[in-house]
């Protein structure tokens, strides 16, 4: 039997990486996928090419920073397929840069809104279908969180990430007792677009060549390759799958070793 048939999973921040390689792993192991994200075109378009009868999959353009915009896209989870059985928290606002001493924290609190309080009210709107029959909620974190890099400085990303990894386990306590499992995936360096860009960019600025930048990366890993957002995709699904059933309140590396916990 596939990983998902028959249940329904809900992803927001569906974008040309993390957030589309997880719905493709949703329809491959045959759940149907709910997608948001900000821009209705990206979404429309990822949605033809994993389901071109749409069939299993549904799309609505969502900010997750408006609560009203979040209860749509759970409602039509609900209309279309009739039930929520998970859902993958990939949105995030991750282009803010620096740390205390050059701080914004107007930013920041920008940076917490869409991050700590987007995600958790996209998950309170997808509570009542939850409750009905248990289920899944899956936060995408960082390993930044839990361990500095060196490489970049993204102080309020971390500190958002951060806190949503706190908050997981007040949740999985909260939630427990409807049989729904809390749990989060914390990726290090992820071969995906974002990482392909930072490698591309480093090597122009320093004129270096992209595979020795990408060395220095995977040098520190005790596998000898990054993750793919592929890799962190199918943790995620693992967990919102009935796999997972026991597993709840937990953070789980993605990181090829980078770090070991």
């Amino acid at each position: 039997m596939s990983l998902l048939a028959g249940k329904t999973v809900v992803v927001s921040g569906v974008g040309a990486g993390l957030g589309r390689q997880v719905a493709a792993a949703v329809v491959r192991d045959g759940g149907r996928a709910v997608l948001g994200a900000r821009t209705e075109a990206n979404l429309a378009k990822t949605a033809a090419e994993l389901d071109p009868d749409g069939s299993r999959t549904a799309y609505r353009a969502t900010d997750i920073a408006d609560e009203a915009q979040c209860e749509a896209l759970a409602g039509l989870a609900r209309e279309r397929f009739g039930r929520i059985d998970a859902v993958v928290h990939v949105a995030a606002l991750d282009s803010h840069f620096g740390g205390l001493q050059d701080a914004d924290f107007e930013t920041w609190r920008a940076v917490l809104d869409v991050n700590l309080l987007g995600t958790l009210r996209m998950t309170r709107a997808c509570l009542p279908s939850l409750k009905q029959g248990g289920g899944s909620v899956v936060f995408i974190g960082t390993q930044s969180a839990v361990a500095a890099p060196s490489q970049v400085r993204q102080a309020a990303y971390a500190a958002s990430k951060g806190a949503l990894t706190s908050v997981m386990y007040s949740l999985a306590r909260e939630l427990g007792p409807y049989r729904i499992r809390v749990n989060t995936v914390l990726p290090g360096w992820m071969w995906g677009p974002p990482v392909r860009a930072f490698v591309r960019l480093t090597a122009q600025t320093e004129g270096a060549s992209e595979a020795a930048v990408l060395e220095r990366l995977t040098g520190r890993m005790a596998l000898p390759e990054l993750a793919t957002d592929t890799d962190v995709a199918d943790a995620a699904v693992f967990l919102a799958s009935d796999r997972a059933r026991s597993i709840t309140g937990q953070s789980l590396l993605v990181n090829a070793g980078e770090l070991m916990r």
